[in-house]
């Protein structure tokens, strides 16, 4: 979904749309070069895993659309990994959400991934810093 389509869906209670791109790092956690990114996931666990996240932020933010694209399989450095759009009545709660949305999928979305790099493969877990920024929203 691009941005476009995702405003066409929007009605007239949205006052503020926010979008988030994240993109693959060519750099590592060790600092190594990484010439891919491989993220295995299970179908129907991990888009399930991606709308509740994705419920849950309309509901606790009065979220008048919400919409986040997740990709899998390999990505190379600077292409997109995920996408995820809020609206909402106002700006912050926009914002917001979108922050909300992005601690949650680097924490809790059912994929497993793999650095591929000139050291070999790397099995990659959520940090202690992504962690902390999920214990900010309990």
């Amino acid at each position: 979904m691009e941005l476009a389509a995702f405003e066409q869906r929007l009605d007239q209670g949205a006052g503020g749309v926010v979008t988030f791109t994240g993109l693959a790092r060519g750099l590592g956690i060790g600092g190594a070069a990484i010439q891919s990114l491989f993220l295995q996931h299970h179908p129907r666990l991990t888009q399930r895993s991606l709308e509740d996240t994705t419920a849950a932020a309309v509901q606790r933010f009065g979220l008048t659309a919400a919409e986040v694209v997740h990709r899998a399989g390999e990505i190379a450095p600077g292409e997109a990994i995920v996408w995820v759009a809020a609206a909402a009545p106002h700006r912050r709660a926009a914002f917001e959400a979108v922050d909300y949305l992005m601690d949650r999928l680097k924490t809790e979305a059912v994929f497993w991934k793999r650095e591929d790099g000139t050291g070999g493969p790397t099995w990659i877990e959520p940090t202690e810093t992504d962690h902390q920024s999920r214990s900010r929203w309990e």
